[in-house]
């Protein structure tokens, strides 16, 4: 079998978009407003947004970069899958119920229109509109170019396939991922988001069991194999060391509440209590699906420094070479399939969020204009920003990889204080939200960009988020409070 490795993941793959169209076509019937569109009309089971919640938190970090860290940092991986843990429970308990009651009592379908409820300043939500922006089209386009090159890659191994171009697979994964967002829109990327997250789990666990299998001894002999040529790999810091560990476990577990395109599927349940069953069922699914990358990481470093196979060139490199070498062809297959599935349940939510900040947010929040034909616009949109990232992806690598990095920082940056804290805290003022941001950002960008490295090897984004918590509480306590809306005031009081 293995002498048909690449047609059978080429057949799971083709197989995988092939069901991606008819979930566009199924949902296209189920979207006849915006609020469908951006929302998928606040309808959605727990069981579907719990999916979709743990398949967009994975992205294709935990397939590919995911390993990769395992690989070269040993367990200073482990404290990242531990803190997106705690960070999912946070995101539950400041913003579950309180996200879905608010965007019911002010029928709002985005993040940004929450914020201008929320601080009663449209100024307010229009800037988070923008802060979106940019690391929406940088974050699609990191993810549409890990698309095309895997395909890309792949078809290089089939001979009817071998003359296809690196464009010509841009075209593919771009035209797959549109066509089920145009038609459908959320309705198409939740439900999609859902068979996605089967595909992880499934991918994950039996990418475990393989890795468990792969040297005799199992884990315990790897872990045997690991610590006799580096120490301290093995250790409980990994390779980074403690500060290094603990300032990227303060930004994962904190930054989660800060990406809109997972806390936005808090706003798509049916009731508001249905927020106590998606935790747990969230946190299962993404616990399940991160077996992979300490699973793969581990094993390839294990096996590598065991001298029984060469040293990868690139870490990232973890996840193709195990597929490649130590797993069945039909488990390769799943696997890759699932590599697209988390890349592609990221993907349709930043095109979905991006064309709602576009069309819906800043018309209404900073022109006080709302479009005519809403939805038709959205759909133009839609294809215009995965345009505009495939682009960016493919004429500007080096920065689309700097600002790849800067993403869930950046996120997390400008809506953790906002959304996060700013729905918990009743003094918190559209000054205080507002200055934040932007202090957050200054910060970050100069660290960033002038290449700074912070002692102990504390995380830039860490650090600035520091920044925008303490501009935050600092301003809004100096500055005088808001008016509210009394059944606004009333719901932060919950």
């Amino acid at each position: 079998m293995d002498a048909y490795r690449s047609y059978i993941v080429f057949g799971c793959i083709l197989a995988y978009m092939v069901m991606c169209i008819f979930v566009g076509l199924w949902a296209m019937r189920r979207t006849k407003n915006t609020s469908d569109f951006f929302m998928a009309g606040r309808h959605l089971g727990v069981f579907v947004t719990s999916a979709a919640v743990f398949a967009s938190t994975m992205s294709g970090f935990g397939f590919v970069g995911g390993p990769g860290i395992a690989y070269k940092s040993g367990t200073s991986s482990f404290w990242m899958m531990i803190s997106i843990s705690v960070g999912m429970c946070i995101m539950f308990f400041l913003l579950g119920k309180r996200l879905r009651l608010l965007a019911g009592l002010t029928n709002s379908l985005s993040v940004p229109e929450i914020v201008a409820s929320r601080y009663k300043s449209n100024r307010t939500g229009g800037l988070m509109a923008i802060a979106l922006l940019p690391g929406v089209f940088i974050y699609l386009a990191v993810q549409i170019k890990a698309m095309a090159v895997v395909l890309f890659d792949l078809l290089q191994d089939l001979d009817w396939t071998s003359s296809i171009s690196l464009e010509w697979c841009f075209v593919i994964c771009c035209s797959v991922l549109v066509f089920y967002c145009v038609t459908g829109g959320m309705v198409a990327s939740v439900y999609t988001d859902f068979i996605q997250g089967i595909i992880m789990i499934g991918a994950a666990l039996l990418v475990f069991y393989a890795a468990m299998t792969t040297l005799d001894g199992g884990f315990t002999e790897m872990a045997r194999v690991i610590t006799e040529d580096d120490p301290e790999s093995m250790q409980p810091w990994g390779t980074m060391g403690m500060i290094s560990c603990l300032s990227i476990y303060f930004i994962m577990a904190f930054g989660v509440c800060g990406q809109p395109h997972v806390i936005s599927k808090l706003m798509m349940t049916r009731k508001p209590e249905d927020s106590r069953h998606l935790l747990p069922l969230s946190l299962a699914g993404f616990l399940l699906s991160a077996i992979l990358w300490v699973s793969i990481g581990i094993t390839m470093r294990a096996v590598v420094v065991g001298d029984f196979h060469l040293p990868l060139e690139d870490a990232d490199q973890a996840s193709s070479a195990f597929l490649t070498q130590y797993a069945h062809p039909l488990l390769a297959g799943v696997v890759f399939a699932g590599l697209f599935a988390a890349i592609m349940s990221t993907a349709d939510s930043f095109l979905n969020i991006g064309a709602a900040a576009i069309v819906h947010d800043l018309p209404k929040l900073l022109f006080q204009y709302e479009l005519k034909n809403e939805l038709t616009w959205a759909r133009v949109m839609t294809v215009i920003i995965a345009v505009g990232a495939a682009l960016i992806a493919y004429f500007a690598e080096d920065t689309v990889a700097m600002l790849g990095v800067m993403g869930w920082s950046a996120f997390a940056i400008a809506f953790v204080p906002t959304v996060a804290l700013g729905l918990n805290w009743r003094r918190a003022n559209r000054l205080g939200a507002e200055m934040s941001v932007l202090s957050g950002f200054v910060v970050y960008g100069l660290i960033f960009f002038n290449g700074t490295t912070l002692p102990f090897d504390f995380h830039p984004g860490a650090f600035s988020l520091l920044v925008t918590v303490t501009v935050f509480f600092l301003i809004s306590l100096a500055t005088p409070p808001d008016e509210i809306d009394p059944d606004i005031e009333e719901l932060l009081e919950l």
